[in-house]
């Protein structure tokens, strides 16, 4: 590629180049998040665009750079539409940009949604093993049945080999059913089983995975869950503040996720101060913060969902593109500079 060509990845490219590398992924996650912990990076807060006549709907601009290893700027722009999935096409479709952190110029432009699922859920396994903290994970609770649970059963089966049962619900019966039949399609050694009542997607598990399309908390008890589960909160918005009191709370960016009516910002709401948040995750794998505050406590790792981590996946598979060949280069994309060539020559004369 020459100065001014940008390097556009497809998303089935991004697929591709991201096939069985989730541990890699974890491990990007937790290099980004040990950065940004550092201070080496800028990360303005998400801007929400909505729209008058929908509560649902949603575009989220997502900027920010990451330095140390990284050097990387730019952005994500992803839109959440729940109703599509009537339509027959995904809840969230996303676009990023990354750009030259020496020249602030764009050099590549991906699909983002799947790089955006792909750092979710290896944010949420770097979680999980995290914070089970070495115990076996054999059987998991989910809730909810979309992109980003699948993801996180993937992401899990690969960091947690001895997982063989995944409990799930969701309200629409037929998605649960969908989601079966492609976790039995896909992951050989896991039994999905579809449960009828929330609570069975918590009962007996050291794990469970939140990641649904709730706008408000709906989940006002955990008196089901046995002692010391770990509750993977992705979707940020399912336990009432009295719930988020009650836990060991984890996040991955602590002024972040205090923002947007999470569970979390109306936990601080409610008490009107942010004490009940113990420590980010960085904090706990650089080993500044105990993994738990005790055995019995159950964690919640509620993360807000960082740009920085976007950026880093998103810079793996540009390299990965550019080691493979593989990507279309949109040559001449930024226009020639003004002021070089003879006008420059004219102007010193």
């Amino acid at each position: 590629m020459h100065d001014g060509d940008i390097l556009i990845l497809k998303g089935h490219e991004v697929d591709e180049l991201l096939a069985g590398r989730e541990l890699e992924l974890m491990e990007t996650v937790r290099k980004a998040y040990e950065t940004h912990q550092a201070g080496q990076s800028s990360l303005p807060h998400s801007t929400f665009l909505r729209f008058p006549d929908s509560d649902l709907n949603r575009i989220i601009a997502l900027p920010a750079y990451l330095g140390g290893d990284f050097e990387v700027a730019g952005m994500k722009w992803i839109s959440s539409f729940p109703n599509n999935l009537q339509l027959g096409l995904e809840r969230a479709s996303a676009v990023m940009i990354l750009n030259s952190a020496l020249t602030g110029r764009p050099e590549t432009i991906l699909e983002a949604s799947l790089i955006s699922a792909k750092r979710t859920a290896a944010s949420a396994a770097l979680a999980a093993k995290t914070l089970t903290n070495g115990r076996e994970v054999s059987t998991v609770g989910l809730v909810g049945t979309g992109l980003i649970n699948f993801e996180v059963v993937r992401f899990l089966v690969a960091s947690c080999p001895e997982l063989r049962l995944v409990r799930v619900f969701d309200l629409d019966a037929g998605r649960a059913a969908q989601f079966q039949g492609k976790c039995h399609n896909t992951f050989e050694h896991v039994k999905v089983e579809v449960v009828n009542d929330i609570k069975d997607a918590f009962r007996n598990t050291p794990l469970v995975s939140l990641a649904t399309t709730a706008g408000t908390p709906h989940i006002n008890d955990l008196s089901y869950c046995h002692p010391g589960t770990t509750i993977l909160h992705v979707s940020l918005r399912d336990l009432s503040p009295e719930v988020i009191l009650a836990c060991d709370n984890i996040v991955d960016d602590v002024d972040h996720v205090c923002r947007a009516n999470t569970s979390v910002h109306l936990a601080e709401q409610l008490v009107g101060h942010r004490d009940f948040i113990r420590c980010s995750l960085a904090e706990i794998t650089r080993g500044d913060a105990a993994v738990r505050k005790d055995e019995e406590s159950i964690a919640v790792f509620s993360p807000f969902g960082l740009g920085v981590l976007d950026l880093a996946v998103g810079a793996l598979v540009r390299d990965l593109a550019i080691a493979n060949r593989m990507g279309t280069p949109l040559s001449s994309f930024i226009r020639e500079t003004w002021i070089g060539g003879s006008e420059a020559s004219r102007a010193c004369a």
